[in-house]
């Protein structure tokens, strides 16, 4: 069996209000998990996107990853 070419993913990652980390992989809906510790977070984030592309099948979304601004009014 050939091995699959890796992919990357843009993984968005915010504390919530109880201090747990969130991370959001915008290129798979619905695809997000969460943990108390950033390690422990990302371990958690190759679980889901492998979960998510078991699911869902590879993303038809070919957008791209630009940037993050903070706006104050």
């Amino acid at each position: 069996m050939p091995k699959r070419a890796k992919r990357e993913f843009i993984v968005l990652i915010e504390r919530d209000e109880d201090g747990f980390y969130v991370g959001t992989v915008p290129q798979l809906q619905g695809c997000y998990t969460q943990a108390k510790n950033l390690n422990t977070l990302m371990r958690r984030v190759r679980e889901v996107i492998q979960l998510c592309l078991e699911e869902e099948g590879e993303p038809s979304d070919s957008s791209e990853f630009i940037g993050i601004h903070r706006v104050s009014l």
